[in-house]
């Protein structure tokens, strides 16, 4: 066995820290930009957010680059002729000059509390029910079982879990529960405390009192049927004219199955757009919302800080011993850096969302003048090529961003979908394809619902070849029902 010494050359891909946040703050959507940017504020002393006010205003404001702050020495000509730091990113815009301490008091510009901006919360299911049992007249123990009860009432209305492990958990005896259990399910909104959706059903029936013989059979031996419509099947089974089957199934379809959703909390969520797009004489014009952003500067007071420490410096060398404050000026060295590379991240984001949406504008023109019925195939290359960039790249900087157009808000990655075929050789996106299909169906006779297979023969009639599994998938994520379920008797 011998023993050598050789050389070898390779290269090895590295992601630097600073890059890491760079494709970290690319995905991020606006909220959670906004949550990380206040959480850098909060730990990283050389960042302030500039205030809205005339005095705060960077641009009317001299300043230095943050390379002079790290090297105030620094001939100027060379960042002038080096081709990277010629970058229509301005440092100067970020940098504080004039430090100023935050001003207490001014009591008289305080805006007046408006109460109306106030929100109220909603009364939940669990408080309506603990109301209406506070005043049923329970002793004490029978307080205990019937706020056991409600607690393991879902937002829907139901008791999912099994009496007998309720028991077990909350250490108390079956036969108490299913004793107590008959008063829960004599509260407001009927049809609570049920197990189940036919046990549910026949709350309400008791209620609206068509707790009928025949009625109850319908509920308890035929409600598979009842789900398909099917009711011939159940006129037959029942031994009853189908006219008076569908009579009985107009009551249970007035029924609620979810009896605690007129408590559950529907708040509306609002979506903030990243990016806006106008026309303006004739042409779309591209617009980011800076708006809710914090916007970012390094403060003077710790560039003050590092030019003194820097002189401090000096002078310790020419007496040849160290500075007492050395570990100082480094931490403050490593915030500044960090600030930095934050700053440059944030407005590449923006830079490259603008980008795109230029791009998406550009491509998808026939959807911003006429709708979605007119959007175009269209992939993650397509924009990675004609912007120069990765398709890696515009997939992060698509999710989770929203755009503001004249046919309203969408997601970046609503733009991007596949192509299906036409008859005359070109292709139609798969969205207009399932506006197309949605058309349809919002326009078929409710007692003659169209089919999967009809949808095909329709589409194809306007030369469009789709398979028929294709429409059913496509109609599935519409959230239509199938041809069965949709026709209606009445």
């Amino acid at each position: 066995m011998n023993m050598k010494m050789s050389m070898k050359l390779s290269q090895q891909l590295r992601m630097t820290p600073q890059l890491q946040q760079a494709i970290k703050l690319l995905q991020l959507s606006r909220m959670e930009l906004e949550n990380e940017v206040r959480k850098e504020l909060e730990e990283n002393p050389v960042l302030e957010e500039v205030l809205e006010t005339e005095d705060d205003d960077p641009a009317k404001q001299s300043a230095q680059t943050a390379e002079e702050i790290v090297n105030p020495d620094i001939d100027k000509n060379i960042n002038d002729q080096d081709p990277t730091k010629q970058d229509e990113f301005e440092w100067e815009s970020y940098l504080d000059s004039q430090y100023r301490p935050p001003q207490e008091g001014g009591g008289a510009s305080d805006e007046i509390m408006n109460y109306e901006n106030i929100i109220s919360s909603k009364k939940t299911l669990n408080d309506h029910l603990m109301w209406q049992m506070s005043l049923s007249g329970f002793n004490e123990e029978e307080t205990k079982l019937v706020t056991i009860l409600i607690n393991y009432i879902n937002d829907d209305g139901y008791i999912r879990v099994p009496l007998e492990q309720i028991a077990k958990d909350e250490g108390v005896s079956v036969q108490d529960l299913e004793e107590m259990l008959p008063f829960v399910q004599e509260f407001d909104p009927p049809g609570v405390g049920a197990r189940n959706l036919k046990e549910c059903l026949l709350l309400q029936a008791k209620h609206l009192q068509e707790d009928t013989h025949d009625l109850v059979t319908l509920i308890e031996e035929h409600l598979s049927d009842l789900e398909k419509k099917n009711y011939p099947a159940i006129a037959k089974a029942m031994g009853k004219d189908i006219e008076e089957v569908i009579e009985m199934s107009k009551i249970i379809l007035s029924m609620d199955p979810k009896p605690g959703r007129q408590y559950s909390s529907n708040e509306t969520i609002f979506i903030v757009p990243d990016v806006y797009v106008y026309k303006v004489a004739g042409e779309y014009v591209v617009s980011l919302n800076e708006e809710g952003l914090p916007r970012l500067r390094i403060s003077n007071l710790y560039r003050n800080l590092l030019h003194q420490e820097k002189g401090n410096r000096k002078e310790s060398k020419k007496k040849g011993n160290k500075s007492k404050d050395e570990q100082a000026q480094e931490y403050v060295h490593e915030k500044l850096r960090s600030a930095m590379w934050l700053i440059k991240s944030i407005h590449q984001r923006q830079r490259t969302i603008y980008k795109v949406t230029e791009s998406i504008v550009k491509h998808q023109r026939d959807f911003f003048e006429k709708g979605p019925g007119h959007i175009k195939p269209m992939i993650l290359k397509d924009i990675a090529n004609d912007i120069g960039m990765h398709e890696s790249t515009v997939s992060r900087v698509t999710n989770n961003k929203y755009v503001h157009t004249p046919q309203g808000i969408f997601e970046l990655k609503y733009f991007f979908n596949s192509g299906i075929s036409k008859s005359n050789g070109d292709s139609v996106a798969s969205e207009s394809v399932k506006m197309k299909i949605k058309e349809l169906i919002e326009n078929e006779d409710p007692k003659r619902p169209l089919s999967d297979q009809k949808i095909v023969e329709l589409l194809r009639k306007e030369g469009i070849k789709i398979a028929r599994r294709t429409v059913a998938k496509y109609r599935d994520v519409l959230k239509i029902l199938p041809s069965s379920k949709r026709k209606k008797y009445f």
